[in-house]
This record gives structure tokens, C-alpha cells and sequence, in this order.
């Protein structure tokens, strides 16, 4: 902690609204654009990872993993087919650690911050805070002033990867974890979400659509 700041989280309905919207925008892209950061953040790696400490844990790995592991190595290809310079990244942009203070946003909690893809946050961002298709689209306009396909795919697919991620964090919680809460639930939910996305029969436009690069 550095400081003490005014302000109020942002109720996820207010992120329909475009002035919250762009406020968001600013503070994420001033984020991105900040100087280099210690540490990597991959959501892939990241997945695998988990799954080795809960392993490790006693901790059983659900059936889904098998499946959304073969999808992160195809999402992993087509951002490789045209990789995007690392950015820092904030990577858990939960409406909670957004603090609005009139026209600025506040983003604090930098525990998961690495050097990244922005997509990744762009689709963390949006995914857990369930922003609506035209929410997203706007998203996209904000940041980068236009949307072209490439840009609405590799949000979509980083969606796939950040439910992906929060799911293997709920499993290893289940090893980790001395807090009352049900970590069980809370990945598969996550899982299903996960498994939902990638059955989108957009998604190999995606993949496609990914591999162009922006």
C-alpha cells in the first residue's frame, strides 16, 4: 500500500455507461502503457501451473481441464501467429478494484501484475464484469479509437482464458485455501462459463481472425 484514496467501487451496471466506461479505459490504458514491470503474467502458463500445485495438493483436477487445456494451446497459436509486444497488465479486473473518484478510476491490487497481453486484461476486464455485446464493442472503440475483427477476437478469446484461469484458481484454492467458502462451486461455475464460451460456433473465426493480429 502507498496510499489512502477516496472512492466507490463501480457497480457493474454502471459499466454500460460510457462515461464510466471510458474513465475505466483510461486508467487501463495507462497501465499498459507504463514502464516495464517485474514478472510474467500468461494466463496458459498460469493454468498449468495451478494445476501442478493442486496436484501436488491431493487436490482433484475436474474432467474439464483436459478440454480447455487443447483449447488455451489453440488460443496460445493464433496469438502466437502474431505476437503483440508484452505490456504491464493488471490481470484481475474485478469491478471491486475499480474505486471512482469523479471522473477518475482508481485501480488498485496489482497482487496478480505482470508483464502480459492486453487483451488478456481487455477480456478480464469485461468478462467479469458480464459486459453486454454493445459494452464491449465500445470497449474496444474506446481503447483503441476502432474495432476491427481482430480486435473483437482476441477479447473473445481471452475471455475464454480468463474464465479459464479463475477456474484453475478456485481448484488450487481448494488446497491452498483456510477460508469458509465454497472454492468447489465457485470453479466449476467458472468451468462451465469457460466450456460455454468455447463451444461458441464463432470460435474458429476467432482463432482465424486472432492470427492476423491487430
Amino acid at each position: 500500500m502507498t496510499r489512502f484514496v477516496e472512492g466507490e467501487t463501480i457497480p457493474t451496471g454502471d459499466l454500460e455507461r460510457e462515461e464510466v466506461l471510458a474513465a475505466v479505459v483510461r486508467s487501463i490504458r495507462a497501465i499498459h502503457e507504463g514502464p516495464r514491470i517485474p514478472g510474467e503474467f500468461w494466463a496458459p502458463a498460469v493454468c498449468r501451473a495451478y494445476r501442478e500445485v493442486a496436484t501436488s495438493r491431493g487436490v482433484p483436477i475436474p474432467s474439464a481441464y483436459d478440454r480447455l487445456i487443447e483449447v488455451a494451446a489453440e488460443i496460445e497459436a493464433a496469438f502466437a501467429a502474431s505476437p503483440s509486444p508484452r505490456r504491464p497488465c493488471h490481470n484481475d479486473l474485478l469491478n471491486a478494484n475499480l474505486l471512482r473518484q469523479g471522473d477518475h478510476v482508481w485501480i488498485v491490487d496489482y497482487e496478480y501484475a505482470g508483464m502480459g497481453d492486453r487483451f488478456f486484461d481487455l477480456g478480464n476486464f469485461s468478462i467479469n464484469n458480464g459486459l453486454s455485446e454493445e459494452a464491449r464493442e465500445r470497449l474496444l472503440e474506446l481503447y483503441f479509437g476502432e474495432v476491427r475483427p481482430a480486435h473483437r477476437a482476441r477479447l473473445a478469446l481471452m475471455r475464454i482464458l480468463s474464465d479459464f484461469r479463475e477456474a484453475m484458481w478456485g481448484v488450487v484454492q481448494q488446497g491452498i485455501s483456510t477460508l469458509d467458502f465454497d472454492y468447489v462451486d465457485y470453479a466449476r461455475r467458472h468451468f462451465e462459463r469457460c466450456l460455454e464460451s468455447a463451444a461458441d460456433p464463432r470460435y474458429r473465426s476467432w482463432l482465424a481472425d486472432a492470427a492476423e493480429g491487430v
